[in-house]
């Protein structure tokens, strides 16, 4: 593992785009701010019609996928992991998805806010409870974990 930088507040997307090793159209959170250790954090990812997924999911009324508001929790709780580390893994996985529920459509134009907090931690494994927020509703809330690995 390389020693990052651990006094991380904010991330934005070149800190984002060095920690995870996702890329468009894989990355699902555009910057991460009020970073807390690995306690806290939000997630932003801002909504455009040009990605790709609205080319077939609900053509001619854009809704943006549940799955992928999911994938972009558990990418901020991996950019919270590897900041409280203070080291670069060689991957972030995604390891569990509970009590996930999906509360109101997003559409492009929205912005996504994916507020996270740890549950807890055991080595190299963490647990979160997040909830996605558009406009200061809550549009999707889970409970996920990741995993740092060398390998």
């Amino acid at each position: 593992m390389n020693k990052i930088v651990t006094t991380l507040e904010a991330a934005d997307i070149l800190t984002v785009l060095k920690m995870l090793p996702h890329r468009y159209p894989f990355l699902m959170v555009d910057r991460v701010i009020d970073i807390r250790g690995d306690e806290h954090g939000i997630g932003i990812k801002n909504v455009t019609i040009n990605e790709p997924h609205f080319q077939g999911h609900f053509p001619g009324n854009p809704v943006f996928p549940g799955v992928l508001m999911i994938e972009g929790m558990a990418q901020t709780a991996g950019v919270l992991c590897i900041a409280a580390t203070g080291t670069q893994p060689a991957s972030v996985f995604f390891l569990t998805i509970d009590k996930a529920k999906f509360r109101k459509p997003v559409r492009p134009g929205d912005t996504i806010e994916y507020h996270m907090d740890r549950i807890t931690r055991r080595r190299s494994m963490w647990w979160y409870r997040g909830e996605a927020k558009v406009a200061g509703q809550i549009v999707a809330e889970a409970e996920v974990g990741a995993m740092l690995s060398d390998a």
